[in-house]
């Protein structure tokens, strides 16, 4: 989801707990969450179900979620655990939780951490990279991202 889609104005009312923001921002969310779930998700059973519980979740937490810069990725990150719980429930994946994930991280050497973000970053396709390069680095905007690589002559 772009965080571009959703003015600020409208994602702080909504943040503040105005019901017609809410209504706003979930009907504006709506589309990209549907989407990602199709794509994370093992049936479309699922993600109709993932869809709705994420719709769910941003409904009652909307107030706890910082910045509208943090919003996509929080929301996705929504949706991505609500494909695995179903996928769980199903016998798909086998159940670890956060803090045995948590564990397994911190058990493990910063340095072993940091090649394995190295490695990852590298086999990146070049533009992923260079855009992930753009946000998460220097922290441009995704519309900064858009106009950077907008063909010359392009607004």
């Amino acid at each position: 989801m772009s965080a571009a889609a959703i003015l600020p104005n409208l994602f702080e009312a909504a943040r503040l707990g105005d019901p017609q923001a809410i209504a706003s921002l979930l009907e504006t969310a709506q589309p990209d969450i549907r989407r990602y779930a199709r794509a994370t998700c093992r049936s479309a059973a699922d993600a109709a179900d993932a869809t709705q519980e994420a719709m769910w979740i941003l409904f009652r937490n909307v107030g706890t979620i910082r910045s509208l810069l943090a919003f996509s990725a929080w929301l996705f990150s929504v949706v991505r655990r609500e494909c695995l719980r179903l996928a769980r429930k199903a016998g798909l994946v086998s159940a670890i939780d956060d803090a045995e994930a948590e564990a397994l991280l911190v058990s493990r050497p910063e340095s072993d951490l940091r090649l394995d973000l190295a490695a990852a970053f590298e086999a990146l396709p070049s533009h992923y990279r260079d855009v992930a390069l753009m946000r998460d680095v220097k922290e441009m905007t995704i519309d900064e991202i858009a106009a950077a690589w907008a063909p010359p002559g392009r607004p």
